[in-house]
């Protein structure tokens, strides 16, 4: 299947110097409220700029209310998905359809500042970089549990993936044209670009923000989702899950054998006791063991399956910045 992608123009007078890159869904509540935040801060960067929102699938009114924005923004572009494709596709919309010199993705609900855009941009230019991590430095509006969650994630992945992934990085970073084009050619079909970005070895700074609460409305992020993330993250990034899998099937023998040395020393003393505790026990233990590695095998043939059905990851209904925009326009995996 043919692989059609929307890449980044470099140049031309047209071209912004800055895109913001905004995945939404189903956020009526805070969309005045971002806007009225967003809008004064890029406004006293004295550049051209681009806000790319990309409406991800939304049910309620949230693309009313873009439209009804666009009429006194004209800065702000709006692409909407046929479909609800997720966060991260959403995203992947956003950057491949940017036009900036430099990109920058955040979240709508005001949980990370736009005001930090600025702050990225400087270091971006003095220092040369192509990645500047937004890292957040109290995250005391989480709830416990998030930020219990949340930590236990970074850790995991910094253990199985590397070092190179920022601690209390998400998806708020500002990326340079190259960074962007590195992305798109990537052959992701199912990318989490926390770990796909700092793959990329580009040069990179990070600036430190304080986490606020959602402005409103309610989280699209449920413990389910995060999951998902969790398991996207380490089966698409390393095979040390069936490495697990492995050392658990060791350990599995090495039990049932100690378990044999002891039977056969018991019957050897006369001491046979009835065993059908310890033989049920033996068994619903190696039939875990044995749905779990089945269960470790199965996500990444999952994602063997998904990436040879080569279905699009999204597929774009419009495109407000482009006259011309295709009726589908999509992005698959590089074959």
């Amino acid at each position: 299947m043919m692989t059609q992608r929307h890449r980044g123009t470099g140049a031309g007078e047209d071209t912004p110097r800055l895109s913001v890159v905004v995945p939404v869904f189903n956020e009526q509540e805070v969309l005045p409220l971002f806007a009225a935040r967003l809008r004064p801060v890029l406004d006293r960067l004295g550049m051209s700029y681009e806000v790319l929102t990309v409406d991800d699938g939304s049910r309620d009114a949230t693309a009313a209310v873009l439209e009804a924005m666009r009429g006194s923004w004209p800065q702000l572009r709006v692409v909407r998905l046929r479909r609800n494709s997720g966060h991260q596709n959403a995203l992947t919309a956003g950057l491949h359809r940017s036009r900036g010199q430099y990109v920058v993705s955040i979240d709508v609900d005001l949980q990370d500042p736009p005001e930090v855009i600025a702050e990225m941009l400087r270091l971006a230019e003095a220092e040369n970089l192509d990645v500047v991590h937004g890292v957040r430095s109290d995250r005391s509006s989480d709830s416990a549990f998030k930020r219990g969650t949340a930590g236990l994630y970074y850790r995991l992945i910094r253990r199985v993936v590397g070092a190179a992934v920022p601690p209390n990085a998400g998806d708020f970073r500002l990326l340079s044209r190259t960074a962007v084009n590195g992305l798109v050619d990537l052959p992701e079909h199912l990318p989490v670009y926390r770990l796909l970005v700092p793959w990329l070895g580009l040069p990179s700074g990070e600036v430190a923000y304080v986490r606020e609460k959602r402005a409103a409305g309610r989280s699209k992020y449920p413990l389910a989702k995060m999951i998902r993330l969790a398991l996207d993250s380490v089966t698409g990034f390393s095979a040390a899950p069936l490495r697990v899998a492995t050392w658990l099937g060791c350990a599995g023998i090495a039990l049932c054998a100690v378990l044999a040395l002891g039977g056969t020393a018991a019957y050897v003393r006369g001491d046979v006791v009835p065993g059908w505790t310890s033989i049920v026990l033996a068994v619903v233990f190696l039939g875990a063991l044995q749905l779990l590695c089945l269960g470790l095998l199965g996500e990444y043939v999952a994602r063997i399956f998904t990436t040879l059905q080569g279905r699009p990851a999204y597929v774009v209904a419009s495109d407000s910045g482009s006259a011309a925009a295709p009726v589908r326009e999509y992005a698959t995996s590089g074959r």
